[in-house]
C-alpha cells in the first residue's frame, strides 16, 4: 500500500489507503468495515463524504507542485444508493474541473464495484507551504 503524501492521522484510523493522485486525478480506497457503518447496516454517509473530500482535494493538489495543502470552501454531496457493508471495497475517485492560481474546482465519485454510491463537487483554496508552516506555527 501506498503512503498518503503527508500524514493524515484521521484516514489513517479509518483505514483509508492512498491509491494514487498526479494530472488532476487521485484515488483513495476503503474496505468497508462494521465500524464504517450507520443505525442502518451500510456506510455512514460522513465516510462517504470524507473520501469524496480526500480524493478531490488530492485531485486539486496534483496539479501544483508548490502547494503544500489544501482546505474545503465549499462541497456539495449527492448520495445515490448505500455505500456497502462489511467487507465491501469502495473506490473514491477526484478529478479536477478548473483550477487558478489560489482556488481548484474538483468532482468525485464514490464505487461499490460498478455501483456508483455518491458524486459530489467541491471548492479547494490551495496553501502554499509558507502559508501552511505560518498558520501551523500559530497553533
Amino acid at each position: 500500500m501506498q503512503q498518503f503524501p503527508v500524514a493524515i492521522p484521521f484516514l489513517d484510523d479509518l483505514g483509508v489507503e492512498f491509491l494514487g493522485m498526479g494530472n488532476g486525478e487521485a484515488q483513495v480506497g476503503l474496505t468497508l468495515e462494521e465500524r464504517h457503518m450507520n443505525s442502518w447496516h451500510v456506510t455512514h454517509g460522513g465516510l462517504t463524504m470524507t473520501l469524496l473530500d480526500v480524493a478531490m482535494a488530492m485531485a486539486g493538489r496534483s496539479q501544483n507542485p508548490e502547494v503544500h495543502a489544501s482546505v474545503t470552501v465549499e462541497m456539495k454531496t449527492s448520495f445515490l444508493q448505500a455505500g456497502g457493508t462489511p467487507g465491501n471495497r469502495i473506490i473514491a475517485k477526484g478529478k479536477t474541473l478548473h483550477r487558478s492560481t489560489t482556488m481548484c474546482f474538483c468532482e468525485g465519485e464514490v464505487w461499490n464495484g460498478d455501483k456508483l454510491v455518491a458524486k459530489a463537487m467541491g471548492t479547494f483554496k490551495y496553501l502554499k507551504r509558507s502559508d501552511a508552516a505560518k498558520r501551523l506555527s500559530r497553533t
